[in-house]
């Protein structure tokens, strides 16, 4: 086999993995304290294993649960240093405002990333607005809008993919 075949072989296998034990990998994020948030931890599991160029797994399970822990634990370090960074700053450094030309920036960079997302299409910019900045649960929108969780998930999928490519325009 070539390389290539390989390593789509590699991503096919551990996406079954996650499928098949996304129940399980859910409970698993929940009883480590992520809470209501699992399913969003959940999506960033899935995006870091199946984008990333890896070989075959022995025991893509227990692969997969281990990068859920190491997950878990990112976020974890990520708010105690955020906890930590903002208690930090002084009222001086609060007290001032972003210069003009940052201001300008954002707005750009804002208006792009709100471009890419109308891009994804109608539904997925539709369920990404629900879930990201309403707070409803994926189960709560694919209920609203009545189509299956899968496809909630696929549409962030797209939608996340469609910020990425933004976000790497923004780095060049």
């Amino acid at each position: 086999m070539t390389d290539a075949s390989d390593r789509t072989d590699a991503v096919q296998g551990i996406e079954g993995v996650l499928l098949a034990n996304r129940e399980r990998i859910v409970r698993f994020l929940e009883v480590r304290g992520a809470g209501n948030m699992a399913e969003d931890l959940f999506q960033d599991l899935w995006m870091r294993l199946t984008e990333r160029g890896m070989g075959p797994v022995a025991e893509p399970l227990a692969y997969a649960m281990r990068a859920a822990n190491n997950l878990m634990l990112d976020r974890y370090r990520s708010a105690r240093q955020s906890a930590l960074r903002d208690a930090a700053w002084s009222d001086a450094s609060i007290a001032e405002g972003p210069s003009a030309e940052t201001t300008l920036i954002s707005r750009e960079q804002l208006a792009l990333v709100e471009q890419a997302i109308a891009a994804a299409g109608e539904r997925p910019a539709r369920i990404f607005r629900r879930f990201r900045v309403d707070g409803i649960q994926q189960r709560e929108i694919a209920a609203e809008i009545g189509v299956s969780l899968s496809t909630v998930e696929a549409d962030l999928r797209k939608v996340y993919a469609a910020i990425a490519r933004t976000r790497r325009q923004f780095d060049v």
